[in-house]
C-alpha cells in the first residue's frame, strides 16, 4: 500500500508516472537498461524532483519546443558549487515540458562513480561515465544527452565569476560531428545563485581525489545544511539546433571554431535570461 502523500505531491507523482510511461525504454528482466538506468528509480525520485522544479525553483522554460526528436546533445553552462541542480532541472524540463517527454542522460565526471553510495544512484538515474564510447552508444540509441563542457571549472567557482563562461572542452563537438547529432545550446539562469561560492579549495580536492572542492557562503560553515540550495528562480532558455558539418578528426583550431560558436550562443541565451529576471528569487 502506497504511503499517503499530500495532494500536490500525489498530483506530481501521477504526472511523473504518466510522462515516464510515454517514454519507450528497453529494459531487461530486472528493470534496468544496458547502462543501469531504472525507470522505477526515476519514478521514486521523480516526484521530489518535480516538486523542486515546480514549487521550489519555479522553473520557467523558453524554446524547449526547438529540441528535435531523436538523438540530440543538450549543451549548457554549468554552476551550483554543491548539488548539480542545473542538470536535474534540465532533465526535469525535458520530462515534464517537452513533447514528447524525454529521459535525458548525463555524462558524469570520472571521479563520481568512485563514490560508493553516489555511484549507484547516478547510474539508476540515467547518468553514465563521461567517455566518448558511452556517449556514442547512447546517441546510436537516439537518446538525449546533456553535457556541460565547462566541467568542474564552471560548476565550482567564486561568485565573482558568475555567468562568465569558463573554458569549454572540445569532445562534444567531435562527438556531434562523428555521430551527426544536432546540438541544442541551453542557457541556465539561477544555478549561480543557489549556493554562491567563495573559493575552490584545490588542496582539499587533491586530498579526496576530486577535481575541485567548493567553499561557499554556507558550506562547510553550516555542515550538511550548507549543501541546501537557496530557493532561487531558475530559467532555462533553449536555442535553435546547431547542425555542424566537418570531420571529427579536424585539427584543434577548426574544432575550436565550432566550440566558440556554441559557446557564443549560450552566452546570448544567458543574456536573455538575465534580462528577464527581477532578482534572484523572481
Amino acid at each position: 500500500m502506497d504511503l499517503p502523500l499530500p495532494l500536490a505531491l500525489r498530483s506530481l507523482s501521477d504526472e511523473v508516472d504518466e510522462r515516464l510511461a510515454r517514454i519507450p525504454t528497453a529494459l531487461n528482466e530486472y528493470g534496468f537498461d544496458p547502462f543501469g538506468a531504472s525507470l522505477d528509480f526515476a519514478r521514486r525520485v521523480g516526484t521530489m524532483a518535480a516538486f523542486l522544479y515546480r514549487h521550489y525553483f519555479r522553473v520557467e522554460t523558453r524554446g524547449i519546443e526547438k529540441v528535435p526528436d531523436g538523438r540530440v546533445l543538450l549543451i549548457g553552462n554549468h554552476a551550483g558549487n554543491t548539488i548539480p541542480m542545473d542538470g536535474a532541472m534540465l532533465a526535469m524540463a525535458m520530462l515534464l515540458e517537452a513533447e514528447p517527454p524525454r529521459f535525458v542522460r548525463a555524462m558524469a565526471e570520472f571521479y563520481l562513480p568512485r563514490i560508493p553510495w553516489w555511484s549507484e544512484m547516478i547510474h539508476r538515474a540515467g547518468a553514465v561515465v563521461g567517455t566518448p564510447e558511452n556517449c556514442v552508444r547512447l546517441l546510436e540509441r537516439e537518446e538525449a544527452i546533456m553535457v556541460f563542457p565547462e566541467g568542474s571549472r564552471g560548476f565550482i567557482k567564486p561568485f565573482s565569476e558568475r555567468y562568465k563562461l569558463q573554458r569549454f572542452g572540445t569532445g562534444f563537438v567531435r562527438l556531434a560531428l562523428q555521430t551527426k547529432t544536432p546540438i541544442v545550446p541551453v542557457g541556465i539562469v539561477g544555478s549561480e545563485e543557489q549556493s554562491p561560492g567563495l573559493i575552490d579549495a584545490k588542496h582539499i580536492a587533491r586530498l579526496i581525489g576530486a577535481p575541485s572542492f567548493p567553499v561557499t557562503w554556507f558550506f562547510p560553515w553550516l555542515g550538511v545544511l550548507g549543501f541546501l540550495p537557496l530557493p532561487v528562480k531558475y530559467r532555462l532558455h533553449f536555442g535553435d539546433p546547431i547542425r555542424l558539418e566537418g570531420d571529427p578528426n579536424d585539427d584543434d583550431e577548426t574544432i575550436g571554431r565550432h566550440v566558440a560558436r556554441v559557446k557564443d550562443e549560450i552566452a546570448l541565451l544567458l543574456e536573455e535570461g538575465l534580462a528577464q529576471r527581477e532578482g534572484w528569487f523572481r
